[in-house]
């Protein structure tokens, strides 16, 4: 420790002597390589604090300590410290020497970035005072220069309006001198030009221009149409058109059959002049539209050729179905509705033959006969239009006329292929008047239907009970009627245009099912006293039937459309919660999902109270069974043959007379239903009250055997294979009940020894018990009366 004292104390000794010298030496060079040794951060750390003695002292502590043999190390730690400090010097000289040329460098380009943001600012300035002088000497030329492009753009303008003008002058004089030359095809296409150029002016805002162009193209589209409909109306003249005879009966009008190809040739070229006109003619005329309540979607206007043929259909029917004519009846709407039939039927032969040809020759996507159906078509709907305000409030002719649209709509679409896209009579009767009042009246006379299939005297009784093979359902004539009615009532709104109309038709039937339901259910509560009888049993049969048929339209394409429609719609309205909504996307449930749940439960209900009735009439028919004296029964083999128990005979009956009523009164699945609730029933009754609530001798647990086994099980074989699975806990009783006394024995030993374990369970597998559990069974051994006397 004095030699670390001196070490503390060597920086404050000051001698002359070369010792001393070398000593002060040692010391400085000690200091450094300690430092070093130390740690850079931590000698600093502590020179910073003062405390650089005490880590020197630390250091010495450690290296030599109080063993004065150690200084020998000083020679060695003095040449490591002496390396560690010129490697030191080293650094500090080359980090002192490059800095300083850093920083020298930047100041110098700082110094050269100034002098040129100074030089710029310079030129700015010099730049800035140039362009304003240069502004203001040049802004009377700007404003010179100004009028005079001002004035270059309004000449330039009313150039352009000349060229229009002369443009349109052109055309003009064009179409005039092809007339003065009678070739009408060259000034048709010219006036096609003319519309053209009508078209691409609509956004101009040169109202004069635009009137001027429009009045031309008027000008010379009503000429060359009137010369056009003239020569096209007596070609088809010639042609006896229009065909009012049924196309077997019809002598295409050609006097002359060498003129024929003649007349055909004129035809075409008449036509397509005809078909060149149609930019200008929608150009200038209006379509008749109907008001926008009847949501008709939007179509072009027919082509200006099948107008010009329509021409004539269209006078006849307003002479016949306007006004104060004869033919024209509120009453009678399928007069007009077979006329138009009828047309489109005369005149297909001659449009697919003659003017659908024409049509594809020049490119056209048009189908002649769909054209002119759409035509008398349009006829039609003013019609209806017109007349169903009149009548709608008399009940019998409004439904009378929507049997007759109906109609029409069927044939129009199956017959000649009218598309239901197209603008038709279903749009007019999903008016929201119109539908609503369609709606109350199908509602009104689908409700008295019910009430008279419900009020026949043949409603119970199925159509088909004298044929096996139709009967399987036992169907009553009013359920039959009834899904019919709802058959129908959906091939009548099938092909309404719009979704939200055919949910609400669907809704409709929904409401009529659940009528008819609460009309079943009122019946059968006035028969609930005879629940096996006639009426009973049909009533069930048709409320299976109505749930069966309800589920099949379930998976029909309609329905699901009708379903996926009603999805949108509820999600829209936020009506049911996410789990119903995920339910209805994935196709789990159906629209009728919630009358098929309730026609089920009025099902099961039935089938359990026919179900309870006769399981009552069996209990009472197996009181005696239940009083046999099971104990002092002879064995079997102390009897010739075993035969069934008298006491048993009553029970057996009244189960197979009313198996066998209701099989003949219930439909297959229905029965096979209640045959199986009953034995279940029957199983847990015969296993708890007549086994477990007796003793059994050898005699009587094979009596028992016996009657279960050959007498109760078989009445069953007829509706399954294996009718003992159905009564599993009497079947294993009779097991456990006949098993020979040593099996007995060393099953009852098992189930003591091994209780709850696997080897128990393996042991009642062994010998076929499944169902009962293994207290059960220790039960039914200790029913056995027939057990050896072991002495205990």
């Amino acid at each position: 420790m004095l030699l670390a004292g001196d070490f503390g104390k060597a920086p404050a000794t000051r001698c002359c002597s070369e010792n001393g010298d070398q000593r002060k030496n040692i010391k400085e060079k000690s200091d450094i390589n300690i430092a070093a040794l130390v740690g850079n951060e931590r000698v600093c750390e502590g020179t910073d604090n003062g405390d650089l003695p005490s880590y020197v002292a630390e250091f010495i502590e450690k290296e030599v300590g109080n063993d004065l043999k150690s200084l020998k190390k000083l020679d060695k730690l003095i040449e490591q410290m002496t390396e560690s400090k010129m490697q030191l010097e080293e650094q500090v000289l080359t980090v002192s020497s490059e800095i300083p040329k850093r920083i020298q460098s930047a100041l110098k380009n700082a110094e050269e970035s100034k002098q040129f943001l100074n030089h710029f600012l310079e030129q700015e300035s010099h730049l800035f005072s140039s362009i304003n002088s240069h502004l203001l000497t040049a802004q009377p030329w700007i404003e010179d220069l100004g009028a005079m492009i001002n004035q270059i753009e309004e000449i330039e303008r009313h150039l352009a309006y000349l060229k229009w003008i002369s443009q349109i002058e052109e055309l003009s004089d064009n179409i005039q001198q092809y007339l003065m030359t009678n070739n009408v095809l060259e000034a048709a296409s010219t006036l096609v030009s003319m519309a053209e150029l009508d078209i691409k002016l609509q956004e101009s805002s040169c109202t004069h221009l635009l009137g001027f162009m429009r009045a031309t193209v008027k000008f010379w589209h009503k000429i060359l149409k009137d010369k056009l409909t003239s020569d096209f109306e007596e070609i088809l003249a010639q042609l006896h058109w229009p065909f009012i005879a049924p196309p077997q009966s019809q002598t295409v009008g050609i006097s002359r059959p060498a003129s024929a190809p003649e007349i055909y040739s004129n035809l075409e070229t008449l036509f397509c002049q005809l078909l060149k006109l149609q930019t200008s003619d929608e150009l200038l005329t209006e379509p008749k539209q109907l008001p926008e309540k009847y949501s008709l979607p939007a179509s072009p206007s027919v082509i200006l050729p099948i107008q010009i043929m329509l021409t004539p259909l269209q006078k006849r029917f307003r002479y016949h179905f306007r006004g104060n004519r004869q033919t024209n009846v509120i009453s009678k709407p399928e007069w007009y509705l077979a006329q138009v039939l009828m047309w489109i039927g005369n005149h297909t032969q001659f449009l697919d033959e003659k003017i659908q040809p024409i049509l594809d020759k020049v490119g056209s996507s048009v189908n002649a006969r769909l054209e002119f159906s759409r035509g008398l078509m349009m006829l039609v709907l003013e019609k209806l239009a017109a007349d169903i305000p009149c009548l709608l409030y008399d009940d019998s002719l409004f439904c009378h006329l929507v049997d007759e649209v109906l109609l029409f709509e069927r044939e129009l679409h199956s017959v000649h292929g009218y598309p239901s896209t197209f603008a038709n009579c279903m749009h007019i009767l999903s008016e929201e008047t119109c539908f609503q009042r369609w709606l109350t009246v199908e509602r009104k006379f689908a409700l008295q239907k019910m009430d008279s299939m419900l009020s026949s005297e043949a409603a119970w009784i199925s159509q088909y009970k004298d044929i096996t093979d139709v009967d399987e359902m036992k169907v009553p004539d009013c359920a039959e009627t009834f899904m019919t009615l709802l058959l129908v009532i959906t091939d009548r709104y099938k092909n309404l245009p719009a979704a939200s109309r055919k949910l609400q038709f669907l809704e409709l039937q929904k409401d009529l099912v659940d009528d008819f339901r609460i009309r079943l259910t009122q019946v059968m509560k006035e028969e609930t006293r005879a629940s096996l009888g006639f009426r009973y049993c049909a009533i069930l049969n048709a409320v299976n039937y109505i749930s069966t048929v309800l589920a099949d339209w379930a998976d029909n394409v309609f329905f699901l459309q009708l379903q996926q429609a009603a999805l949108e719609v509820f999600a829209e309205n936020n009506t049911l919660s996410k789990l119903q909504l995920g339910q209805l996307a994935s196709m789990e449930s159906s629209v009728f999902d919630d009358m098929i749940n309730l026609l089920e439960r009025l099902k099961h209900d039935m089938l359990t109270r026919q179900v309870d009735h006769v399981f009552r009439e069996v209990k009472d028919a197996a009181k005696l069974y239940k009083k046999e004296r099971w104990l002092s029964l002879p064995s079997q083999s102390e009897q010739a043959v075993m035969s069934l128990s008298s006491s048993a005979c009553p029970l057996l009956l009244t189960l197979r007379d009313r198996l066998l009523q209701l099989e003949q009164q219930l439909c297959f699945s229905l029965f096979k239903i209640f045959w199986q609730m009953l034995v279940e029933k029957l199983d847990i009754y015969i296993y708890q009250e007549i086994i477990l609530a007796n003793h059994f001798n050898e005699g009587g647990a094979a009596q028992l055997h016996f009657d279960m086994t050959r007498n109760l099980f078989p009445l069953f074989s007829h509706y399954c294979k294996r009718p003992e699975n159905y009564f599993k806990h009497v079947k294993e009783a009779c097991i456990v009940l006949n098993l020979n006394t040593g099996s007995a024995l060393l099953l009852r030993d098992i189930l003591q020894s091994t209780s709850g374990q696997p080897p128990a369970t393996a042991a009642l597998n062994e010998v076929g018990i499944y169902k009962l559990a293994q207290q059960d069974v220790e039960i039914l051994l200790n029913l056995r009366t027939n057990w050896p006397n072991t002495g205990k």
